[in-house]
């Protein structure tokens, strides 16, 4: 039975050196990675209420909504990837990395009090070669070439007898590295990158079949700010479908936005359990034409300053938001409500408890478990 990389090796022209297979996530030093891009820049205060200057209790309206009232959040959704390192092989005269991953992004949706269920799940299995992999190397038909690859990779009968298939190949460029770069890392961001497409993917298909609307929003783990800048038709359709979306993120730069918001860093440490900062308006240099608002809301006390602190997101829709901020009243709702999402915890189940909402956990945990264990997948190749 032919190996998948001897087989890319052969369809390619390629020469393949069994290399050492590993998962990233499983051998890279654990080091602490930011969620907040590069290149912001405040515009102004970004909630109707300008006369907020200082931290906000939600608490009150919090247990309000706890007693009497229907949780504003339904979905919760969440992207994750695993990538490996699975051989090298050479075209040319250079070596260059083959990277394979397992993506998964789902949306869970809270029925009632005593139902959680996935509603939305995709578990795609995507290969990352170079972009030279193309034997043809005709210009502009690299789609069609990787298409087919990948039609005759699943036809194998390692993949057969395993009722398995790998959706895309994701090709990498392969130009000359510069200081800091790895051909490693430009595999795997072609993988993140078709993560956070499939992100969006089931949020449009989430708005697409009328579930998402006043009273019923979406949590997303995680930055807003993947988006991308695209014709303002395409643009203004994306904007539209995050309308009842909010990000949170566990994972945030305490000093993103200090070169124009004197202390936030401070301020944010600081901020008294269930208070929350006032909202700021920003855009990035990624995506200039779209606004957030954006502020920070503390769920627990802990010892570390910013830990139990949470970074939340939304995406300025209209007109009037671009130009006033988010209605301060529903940024209190929205806080209020994520402070009840808090509990119960899963203390001792996930070392970022402190910073975790329960069902984004639950969401989490239910992509993990769908996962091919490291060694099945490792050993597909």
């Amino acid at each position: 039975m032919e190996r998948i990389l001897d087989f890319i090796a052969k369809e390619t022209d390629g020469k393949n050196y069994k290399s050492y297979k590993y998962c990233f996530e499983a051998v890279e030093i654990p080091k602490l990675e930011y969620e907040d891009k590069k290149g912001i820049q405040v515009k102004n205060k970004g909630e109707t209420d300008r006369s907020l200057n200082t931290t906000k209790s939600v608490k009150d309206l919090a247990d309000k909504i706890s007693q009497t009232g229907k949780p504003l959040f339904k979905y919760f959704l969440d992207g994750s990837r695993r990538t490996y390192k699975i051989d090298d092989i050479a075209y040319g005269k250079r070596l260059y990395p083959v990277i394979a991953g397992q993506i998964g992004v789902a949306i869970c949706e809270r029925v009632d009090e005593h139902s959680f269920k996935a509603v939305n799940f995709k578990n795609p299995l995507v290969i990352s070669l170079p972009e030279n992999a193309n034997a043809q190397t005709t210009v502009g038909n690299d789609e069609l070439f990787f298409n087919n690859l990948i039609q005759k990779l699943n036809s194998q009968e390692i993949l057969k007898n395993q009722n398995l298939k790998f959706s895309k190949i994701l090709p990498y460029k392969n130009t000359l590295l510069t200081e800091n770069d790895k051909y490693e890392d430009r595999g795997v961001a072609r993988i993140q990158d078709e993560m956070i497409a499939l992100e969006q993917k089931v949020v449009f298909e989430l708005v697409k079949a009328r579930k998402l609307n006043d009273n019923s929003f979406l949590i997303k783990d995680g930055s807003l700010e993947y988006m991308k800048s695209g014709e303002s038709k395409e643009l203004s359709e994306i904007k539209a479908n995050y309308d009842c979306v909010v990000g949170v993120s566990k994972a945030f730069n305490p000093e993103a936005l200090s070169n124009d918001v004197k202390d936030i860093s401070r301020r944010i440490a600081e901020l008294k359990l269930y208070h929350r900062t006032p909202a700021f308006m920003y855009q990035t240099e990624r995506i200039p034409d779209v606004k957030f608002a954006v502020w920070y809301l503390r769920i627990r006390e802990t010892l570390s300053p910013f830990d139990g602190v949470l970074k939340i997101e939304k995406i300025l829709v209209r007109e009037i938001q671009e130009e006033e901020g988010l209605d301060s009243d529903e940024i209190d709702l929205i806080s209020a409500n994520i402070i009840n999402e808090r509990n119960p915890v899963c203390y001792g189940k996930d070392n970022r408890w402190e910073k975790h909402l329960y069902p984004v956990y639950l969401t989490e945990s239910f992509i993990k478990s769908q996962y091919l264990s490291d060694i099945h997948f490792i050993n597909l190749f």
